[in-house]
């Protein structure tokens, strides 16, 4: 990520997130490193509730701006390697471990924002389809999952997701009242969209995970069943900082 924000320069567009540019990527990422950093190595047990203006406490200019991102991600590294496996602090998704939460979720927040710096250069590197399939499961067993989502259907829909490449499958289950996510173990099975599932889409891990993380199209995947459960699910689930 640091490579292609260099690359970009601080006032190119990020594609993938129309509002800003990759200064703004930057700061972003580089402030939620400092978030999670500040969490786990506090430790704190209650939410840190705060802007990132509270956390950074004074940006760095341009010129500085890629040396700072890396200074932020080499102690977030630390942190996490150098913390006691039996860590107590605060999470916000389901995990084995608060510290097993906290990797996967900044290893995922700094893979999808690598993919936002690089699309501002006008190229792109792949995803390894482990890492991929993992960030498709935190998605979707863990931040669509949870209480006070926009994602909802009534009558209720069942969307299934499987990788082609990797041990991953999910049936998604978007009712009136929330979302239930059941795991399949496995490789899908050629064949047609299951009887009890509306749609199904499926395909390379790493194109699962950039477009339902919202960073490409669905060219490449395969879509069977009614196409409008997979647009709902596109258009509600947005992760972003707040």
């Amino acid at each position: 990520m640091a490579e292609a924000a260099g690359r970009a320069g601080p006032d190119a567009p990020v594609p993938t997130c129309p509002d800003w540019l990759v200064r703004d990527l930057v700061r972003h990422t580089g402030g939620v490193h400092r978030w999670a950093t500040g969490i786990v190595g506090g430790p704190r047990t209650q939410p840190w509730d705060v802007d990132l203006d509270d956390v950074v406490g004074s940006w760095p200019d341009d010129a500085d701006l890629v040396d700072w991102f890396r200074a932020g991600h080499l102690a977030l590294v630390a942190t996490l390697e150098a913390a006691d496996p039996a860590l107590d602090c605060w999470t916000f998704l389901r995990a084995p471990s608060p510290l097993a939460m906290w990797a996967r979720r900044q290893a995922h927040e700094t893979t999808v924002h690598r993919v936002d710096a690089e699309r501002a250069t006008g190229e792109s590197s792949p995803v390894d389809p482990p890492l991929a399939a993992d960030g498709v499961d935190e998605l979707l067993t863990c931040f669509v999952t949870r209480r006070g989502g926009r994602l909802r259907a009534d009558p209720a829909r069942t969307l299934r997701v499987a990788a082609t490449d990797a041990p991953g499958g999910w049936q998604v289950r978007i009712g009136p009242d929330g979302v239930e996510t059941r795991v399949a173990s496995g490789r899908p099975a050629a064949g047609d969209l299951p009887a009890d599932d509306d749609c199904l889409v499926k395909g390379p891990a790493a194109d699962l995970y950039l477009a339902l993380w919202n960073r490409r199209g669905l060219d490449g995947l395969v879509v069977d069943g009614d196409g409008e459960v997979l647009a709902l699910f596109l258009d509600r689930v947005r992760v972003r900082w707040s």
